[in-house]
């Protein structure tokens, strides 16, 4: 199998780190320029065996390539390494720190996030993952100004791996992003996502999943059709198959955030579970009270502890506070106990 984790079977996969934290962003509207962005075609392929597929679309006089390597295109549990990166850069523009696109980090810390096994086993599909990451290329042409500019570029830019000689585990990982990328994080293009998403075991979950969370935002609901879905989702199968397993997942409901439902004129229903707070939402807290949270919670993400309470008090009526900084101290507190 190629993916990073499993993708067979049923139901959620088990929380297997309950006490990790961090931001989590999604970088579905990264992709250079608004009108590429608009477009959201799958660069990732659903696919659990090696896909060499190229992949092309085209729409409104934009064209755009995906071509694999001799390792094939990378998949959405390759998307993970990512969304951890851009997750840690978020978390560093938030709290006032440089950044730069090379970005370096514990190979453990990225398999405890993103809801991995730390077997070696594990060690090594990283490893895969890496290697499928930086082979895919991208190919774009962007009109601007009645100018033709085609352009490539990679999903990562370059990768290395430290390993401990005895023993011969991974310790630290550098990955060098896309300046594209790169540009799209400086500018906060970003969107939360569900820690449940990293417990999702197929990929087509965690499409409808991104899909849904794009496209309902703010709003309550969305209506698409089956069809639409299918073009979007990049799935390989056929519709009457799409369609099948789109009834499977309404059946499981377990999608985090989002419900699904069938209706009439082959169209999907997605509403919103609870409250999904958008960035800028919810109460907001003095630079002191996140130093004193760091003070309190040593090496926890505190914008993602944020994140997590600002959660709860939209699920729990979204009540008015008398001050904001004295709640948000006194859950980090229960929670702590």
């Amino acid at each position: 199998m190629s993916g990073m984790v499993a993708a067979s079977g049923g139901g959620l996969l088990p929380d297997r780190h309950p006490t990790a934290d961090f931001f989590l962003c999604d970088f579905l509207d990264a992709l250079p320029k608004d009108d590429m962005a608009s477009m959201e075609h799958p660069v990732f392929s659903l696919a659990t065996r090696p896909d060499l597929r190229i992949l092309r679309y085209a729409h409104n006089g934009v064209e755009l390539t995906v071509t694999p390597s001799v390792k094939g295109l990378a998949t959405l549990f390759d998307k993970d390494i990512l969304i951890y990166c851009i997750s840690q850069l978020m978390a560093a523009l938030n709290a006032g720190r440089p950044v730069s696109r090379h970005v370096s980090l514990r190979a453990h810390d990225l398999l405890v996030a993103t809801n991995r096994e730390t077997s070696g086993d594990s060690y090594r599909r990283l490893r895969e993952a890496f290697e499928r990451l930086a082979g895919t290329r991208i190919t774009t042409n962007l009109i601007t100004d009645g100018i033709e500019a085609t352009t490539g570029f990679g999903l990562i830019e370059s990768w290395q791996i430290l390993r401990r000689t005895r023993g011969g585990r991974m310790v630290q990982v550098t990955v060098t992003l896309s300046e594209w990328l790169y540009r799209a994080v400086l500018s906060k293009s970003v969107l939360t996502l569900s820690r449940d998403y990293f417990r999702l075991r197929k990929p087509l979950e965690r499409r409808i999943y991104e899909l849904a969370r794009k496209h309902c935002g703010r709003q309550p609901e969305w209506r698409v059709s089956v069809a639409t879905l299918h073009l979007k989702s990049g799935s390989a199968s056929p519709l009457r198959v799409f369609r099948q397993m789109l009834r499977e997942m309404i059946a499981t409901d377990h999608l985090p955030d989002y419900a699904l439902a069938e209706e009439p004129g082959d169209m999907l229903h997605v509403t919103r579970r609870g409250a999904v707070l958008e960035p800028g939402e919810g109460p907001a807290l003095k630079p002191a009270t996140l130093e004193r949270a760091r003070a309190r919670m040593p090496g926890a993400d505190v914008h993602a502890l944020v994140a997590e309470w600002q959660a709860v008090w939209a699920r729990t009526g979204r009540q008015r506070l008398r001050s904001a900084d004295a709640a948000f101290l006194g859950w980090l507190a229960r929670r702590a106990m």
